[in-house]
């Protein structure tokens, strides 16, 4: 799913013949953008990945590999597509209070959701799980900027989800990191103000991207 969506947007760079985009991803989004980058560095300019990691299942643990977390993707994806519908609305509304800390921007999140197709969306979250593109981050040439966001409500002091993110890139030629505090995954719906900065001050190139060494 992701794999053809960044072949997709490969090929509408090279037909329309954009020099140099501006790639911004996030989270499953992220995911495309650094098969672009990875795959088609001669296509992008700059790459910003916002709350996404190369490897998603990082997240449950810094050991992780995918033969690891297989059965447990399987697993999530075939709970979902067996839910009833009921249950199935209920698992979004619950999964988006995780994901977007502004109570008021939840609603519109979780009608999207409802309105998904549900065997695409499992099939998504299935293929996040399993991918591992950490060996492909040494081939993107492209400077990068990973914005991830922190809550106390995560339960981990910020250093600790700095390191996952610092860690999970190391392999990246140019990176540097934002951390985005009082932030669920949605940060652009819970900072808005400092997300936006964040994008313009990335995409006019105010400062450059240090070299990963």
């Amino acid at each position: 799913m992701a794999a053809p969506s960044a072949e997709a947007i490969a090929n509408y760079i090279r037909r329309e013949r954009i020099k140099a985009p501006v790639i911004i991803g996030h989270s499953l989004g992220g995911e495309v953008a650094l098969m672009l980058g990875a795959r088609h560095p001669g296509e992008i300019g700059r790459l910003l990945i916002v709350d996404a990691l190369p490897f998603y299942s990082l997240l449950f643990s810094p050991t992780a590999t995918v033969t690891a977390v297989t059965p447990r993707a399987v697993a999530f994806r075939d709970a979902m597509m067996a839910a009833p519908t009921d249950q199935a609305n209920a698992m979004q509304s619950a999964a988006i209070a995780r994901l977007v800390k502004t109570e008021v921007a939840r609603p519109a999140v979780i009608a999207a959701g409802v309105r998904s197709d549900r065997k695409t969306v499992a099939d998504a979250t299935y293929e996040l799980m399993t991918t591992d593109l950490r060996s492909e981050l040494k081939r993107i040439t492209a400077p990068v900027e990973v914005i991830y966001a922190y809550d106390k409500m995560y339960g981990v002091p910020p250093a600790s989800i700095d390191t996952t993110f610092q860690n999970a890139y190391a392999s990246t030629p140019q990176v540097r990191f934002k951390r985005i505090d009082d932030s669920f995954h949605f940060v652009m719906l819970d900072q808005p103000d400092t997300f936006e900065r964040a994008v313009i001050e990335f995409v006019d190139q105010r400062t450059p991207v240090p070299t990963n060494r």
